[in-house]
């Protein structure tokens, strides 16, 4: 039996990594994979896969660099699923694993903006190349430093400075996750507190996040004025109640089957992404456990 009190922080972390990602892809989202409905090129099971893939890498994260844990992540999970499945979830795990493995005792949002004020300009090329090989979908063409090439001479902060605009991964990096700890996790905690099921804070945390920042993988996909339009339709779920009651059950559904349409153009993945990042932030900082309603 594991005893968690004695497990070593680089263990804690991997561990981490791993439930953070099962549990976000097992938990019924609207418009993402889970486990009732896959996509034609990415199945649940692609998404388990890679939840184990990573644990490697984000265990070994006390030793590498942020760069590195990102290269080697995607290396990992490219030998055992051909699809791009985590990429966003590991770009916003690596600093924050890097900031956990910090031997001080500096509240973790310091810890995490000293990792990224000191990314480098190695951590940006090596996060370049992890980006090429997992080849994402829907990136589209930058004016500079596009990640078809190798960036000269700019750190992996600058390059997301460059990006934060478009991309909410890089907006994380950017504004020291303050989606992710501004809105997301106390959204997470508060609906445990409510004595809800850990799936259905998740998807309450979801449709907050995604009623307050338009998902920049729809964007890319089908425009600005639709990632809008989305992000008012999950406000409008959220006002009918959310997971609190049926007929925000219902709204939820009826979200859902507006958002798997055959091309997968609505679908909020980064939000998924993002999601991925404050389970592991929770599992973390309950170490790894879920506080239930006090």
């Amino acid at each position: 039996m594991v005893n968690i009190n004695y497990m070593d922080i680089s263990d804690k972390i991997g561990l981490a990594a791993e439930l953070a990602c099962l549990l976000e892809v097992s938990a019924e989202k609207p418009g993402n994979v889970t486990p009732t409905h896959d996509f034609a090129d990415t199945k649940y099971q692609d998404f388990l896969i890679s939840a184990v893939a990573i644990g490697k890498a984000f265990r070994n994260v006390s030793n590498a660099s942020v760069g590195e844990t990102i290269l080697q992540a995607v290396k990992d999970t490219r030998a055992l699923t051909g699809v791009n499945t985590n990429l966003g979830i590991i770009l916003l795990f690596a600093p924050l694993a890097k900031a956990y493995a910090l031997d001080n005792k500096n509240d973790i949002r310091e810890r995490l903006r000293s990792v990224l004020d000191s990314l480098t300009v190695k951590d940006a090329e090596l996060a370049y190349e992890a980006i090429r090989l997992a080849n994402p979908g829907g990136l589209g063409k930058a004016d500079r430093y596009d990640v078809s090439e190798t960036p000269a001479g700019i750190t992996l902060l600058e390059a997301m400075q460059e990006a934060g605009h478009r991309d909410n991964i890089a907006g994380e990096y950017v504004s020291g996750y303050q989606t992710i700890f501004g809105i997301g996790l106390p959204t997470f905690k508060d609906t445990i507190k409510k004595g809800t099921s850990i799936s259905d804070a998740i998807i309450q945390t979801f449709l907050v996040i995604l009623s307050w920042v338009p998902d920049t993988l729809i964007a890319r996909k089908a425009g600005i004025d639709k990632a809008l339009d989305i992000s008012g339709f999950a406000r409008k779920v959220l006002d009918c109640g959310g997971v609190f009651n049926e007929r925000g059950h219902e709204e939820i559904n009826r979200f859902n089957s507006f958002l798997l349409e055959p091309s997968h153009n609505f679908n909020p993945g980064t939000t998924a992404d993002i999601i991925a990042a404050i389970l592991f932030v929770y599992l973390m900082d309950n170490n790894l456990k879920f506080i239930e309603k006090e």
